[in-house]
């Protein structure tokens, strides 16, 4: 018996929780992590935000972000239980705009210099303390983006 979402499951008339069909494609790897994203309002379906037992049907659009980076797709079909990667590539549809914009962001860190402590010797508490909010700031901004 295969691993992949039965033939039941994509039906459109079947519903599932927004967390767990996250936890189920892979975006997350567990299903608390896709219950904090979804309660911590980086989880929006059709341009809501959602909470984690928000039920979700075939071709409703999920716009999701984890740490930096963000992703909108298109829900194509349906799985309750964790599938291998490649049947969790069939669950989903990227957007153009998505892909573009997580390339351009993925650029961007590349290219970006890495935060170091510019002072001479091992940094005291207040220098970590200080270094730490700044990089709090700066990937939040990014975040935003």
């Amino acid at each position: 018996m295969g691993g992949g979402a039965s033939t039941s499951e994509r039906e459109s008339g079947e519903r599932i929780r927004v967390d767990q069909w996250l936890w189920a494609a892979r975006f997350l790897k567990t299903r608390a992590l896709a219950n904090e994203a979804a309660a911590g309002g980086r989880v929006k379906v059709n341009g809501l935000a959602v909470k984690p037992a928000r039920e979700i049907h075939v071709d409703d659009v999920i716009e999701l972000v984890v740490g930096p980076v963000r992703r909108t797709v298109v829900v194509r079909a349906l799985a309750r239980r964790r599938v291998s990667a490649a049947v969790a590539a069939t669950l989903y549809e990227e957007t153009a705009e998505s892909i573009a914009n997580r390339e351009v962001a993925a650029e961007q860190r590349r290219l970006a210099t890495p935060v170091r402590f510019e002072g001479g010797g091992r940094p005291t508490k207040r220098d970590r303390r200080r270094f730490e909010s700044e990089r709090a700031a700066r990937l939040a901004r990014d975040s935003e983006r």
